[in-house]
């Protein structure tokens, strides 16, 4: 399982999607397009990818453009694992 298909079984079950996100595309709209992703989703969100994909993101990593579509959450993540595997 790639990066990309990891990030949307995180995004399901951070967000209790149910299954929705298997639909999801790079392209698909999260923060203010999906009502479950609120402030308090966004944090469980964040430790969920911490803690499945063994990262840590830095406050200057996380800002509203990460959020904004499934492929630049995504990237961040990509991103994160190489800086860290360097």
């Amino acid at each position: 399982m790639n990066v990309y298909e990891q990030v949307l079984r995180v995004l399901d079950s951070a967000l209790n999607l149910q299954g929705r996100a298997a639909t999801f595309d790079p392209a698909t709209p999260l923060l203010g397009a999906l009502p479950e992703l609120d402030s308090m989703a966004v944090l469980a969100l964040i430790t969920e990818m911490e803690s499945h994909f063994g990262i840590t993101f830095s406050d200057d990593d996380l800002h509203a453009d990460v959020f904004a579509t499934v492929g630049s959450l995504s990237a961040l993540v990509q991103q994160q694992l190489a800086s860290q595997a360097t």
